[in-house]
């Protein structure tokens, strides 16, 4: 039930709510942590900044969701991406051994090559990521969204059981 509310929160912020900026930002903040592994240090900074900041947290877990399910179908190009960014660029090499003897950067676990390898493209997707998301949404609130609601799988879909069922528990249970 969390995610089906995720996603009625979403789709609500699509057609009203906070301002694009908020739901883009919580979006990219969110596919940095889905494409990137959740228990390094870096992970965590981007979930304190998704909590501190004034981004929408529907669209950070939503966006989390989604890009995991990539993460996991790329994990070969992450690591191939890592590996030529951990041994194939001698310039780095150095940085990598200060990295490794500081006291706090291996929480990062960089010496990884998929969790660099998926960090670096996180970081090289997140101002797409946010942009596209924006003009999405912008879109969709001035000209798709009265023609979406009109669809017959749209109404057909709001009518269901389930969703009635859900929006009574929700009601029930103060989850509004």
């Amino acid at each position: 039930m969390f995610w089906l509310k995720i996603l009625s929160d979403f789709i609500k912020i699509f057609r009203e709510g906070q301002d694009p900026k908020q739901v883009a930002w919580g979006f990219a903040l969110g596919s940095i942590v889905g494409l990137s592994p959740i228990l390094t240090l870096q992970g965590l900074l981007v979930w304190i900044l998704i909590f501190i900041l004034n981004v929408n947290l529907a669209a950070a877990f939503l966006a989390f969701s989604v890009f995991s399910i990539f993460a996991y179908l790329l994990d070969p190009a992450f690591h191939w991406i890592g590996f030529q960014v951990l041994t194939q660029i001698q310039n780095l090499s150095g940085l990598w051994t200060d990295m490794y003897n500081a006291p706090i950067a291996p929480l990062t676990i960089f010496n990884n090559t998929v969790v660099i390898g998926s960090f670096l493209c996180a970081l090289v997707l997140f101002v797409p990521v946010y942009f596209l998301m924006k003009y999405f949404i912008v879109q969709y609130r001035r000209h798709i969204g009265a023609k979406v609601e009109k669809w017959k799988v749209f109404k057909i879909m709001k009518q269901s059981s389930l969703v009635k069922w859900y929006e009574k528990v929700r009601d029930l249970g103060g989850l509004r």
